[in-house]
């Protein structure tokens, strides 16, 4: 789990300085450890090799994947660049959550929920569950970036 940043000192007189946000996906690995840790930076790996035009940021507090090419005019609410965010707030395992994942004609069953808002999971419990998993989740990726629009 990510540490927790100190709160800035609220002592009259004194300057303190606000805790810096994450602001690249290194940044955030670098206050992790253990299993997290590791898993996530194999799973950074997977997706990035998955194709060149996939980028990564820090969006929602977590790292996420999107489409870095070209795309027609849309409403930001629409989510339609990004690909997929990272969720470690459980220490078991990470979630791999796909905002418009309803979109992926998945065949493979790797994507879970059937959430109104189009949202589709991924749960990877450890590196060696994401090496089993990790072809279908780069098919899957690549039926996302085909329904770009």
């Amino acid at each position: 789990m990510a540490k927790q940043l100190k709160k800035a000192s609220t002592t009259p007189g004194k300057t303190t300085k606000k805790p810096a946000a994450y602001v690249t996906v290194d940044e955030y690995l670098q206050q992790l450890e253990g299993s997290l840790l590791e898993t996530l930076q194999v799973l950074r790996e997977v997706i990035l090799s998955t194709d060149k035009l996939i980028g990564e940021q820090i969006k929602w507090n977590s790292p996420a994947f999107y489409y870095t090419g070209a795309m027609k005019p849309f409403d930001p609410k629409e989510y339609k660049r990004d690909i997929a965010v990272v969720n470690i707030y459980r220490k078991e395992y990470v979630l791999l959550v796909f905002p418009t994942g309803a979109r992926i004609n998945d065949t493979s069953g790797l994507l879970e929920g059937n959430y109104p808002d189009g949202r589709r999971m991924v749960k990877i419990q450890s590196v060696d569950d994401l090496k089993t998993k990790e072809k279908v989740l780069q098919q899957v990726i690549k039926k996302w970036l085909e329904g770009v629009e």
